[in-house]
């Protein structure tokens, strides 16, 4: 019957899937706490001593004047405006900012230190995501598909001699690993530089964007302390596009790779033991389009 069916689906598969997708979020709220929770403290308590000096140092404010002049900090902040510096500060809403702030809003990265504060600019940011996100998958999908494209020939691996066999597998893990340094691990490097982080916080601003969590705790081109170039954020926001685009290609070629090694592997065991009067058991075909 079709509702047995169904409880069965929901036994067999949605139920288990279920329990691990609420565990899985269980044992990250847990990690994240037992992390987190203590360094929260210390920094609540030394914001809190920190106004403690402030008024002591000035004795003509009082409480409810500081906590006035906190709050109008917060909005600033929330406006996108860096409380640090002066008016001097380059504007979050120049061409290369811009051009970064819609790039976060099609790939739905969206940091959060920036918004559109005015209300035709609000209108205008639900509508432009509303075309943007869905040209977004389009495009990075047909990119991917492109570029797999040209690795079609791999399709016809299992029929081509040994050494063929062995110099694409080389040539793929080649182009992964070459593609990796050039999105995952040179773009961190010059982050590192010019914000001033460490590659550890570089390489996690480029995780964080990349996977498109977007957590607005790193920014590029927002210190207002720095004097980057006019194309900064707009070279950042094209890295940004073309690494969604090595991801989606990534994904499919990365347990291709996994799987063509251990084709080999099989394929010397197979060789081995028909040496030794063990048939030989050739491997299933798998596509590059699966």
């Amino acid at each position: 019957m079709p509702h047995t069916g169904l409880c069965g689906c929901w036994g067999g598969r949605v139920l288990p899937l279920l329990l691990a997708y609420v565990c899985y979020l269980l044992l990250g709220a847990t990690v994240f706490q037992l992390l987190e929770k203590q360094a929260e403290a210390q920094s609540r308590d030394q914001f809190q001593f920190a106004k403690l000096r402030f008024l002591e140092n000035y004795t003509c404010l009082d409480q409810r004047a500081l906590e006035q002049f906190v709050q109008v900090i917060m909005e600033a902040w929330v406006k996108g405006v860096n409380p640090k510096g002066n008016s001097t500060n380059p504007s979050n809403w120049d061409f290369g900012s811009s051009f970064f702030f819609a790039g976060t809003v099609v790939t739905t990265i969206g940091y959060g230190n920036l918004a559109p504060s005015t209300e035709a600019g609000q209108v205008f940011c639900v509508f432009y995501a509303l075309v943007g996100i869905p040209l977004n998958v389009v495009f990075l999908n047909h990119l991917g598909t492109g570029l797999r494209g040209h690795l079609t020939t791999l399709e016809r691996w299992e029929d081509q001699p040994r050494r063929s066999q062995l110099l694409q597998t080389l040539g793929l893990a080649l182009f992964l690993t070459l593609g990796t340094l050039v999105i995952l691990v040179f773009p961190p490097m010059v982050f590192s530089h010019v914000e001033g982080w460490s590659f550890g916080e570089g390489f996690y601003f480029a995780f964080i964007t990349l996977s498109t969590i977007g957590f607005g705790d790193y920014v590029v081109g927002t210190d207002p302390s720095k004097h980057y170039i006019s194309v900064y954020r707009s070279l950042a926001a094209i890295w940004i596009l073309l690494g969604l685009a090595w991801l989606a290609l990534v994904l499919p070629l990365g347990p291709l790779l996994l799987h063509r090694c251990s084709q080999l592997w099989l394929l010397s065991r197979g060789l081995s033991l028909k040496e030794d009067g063990v048939p030989e058991t050739r491997p299933q075909k798998i596509s590059i389009s699966a």
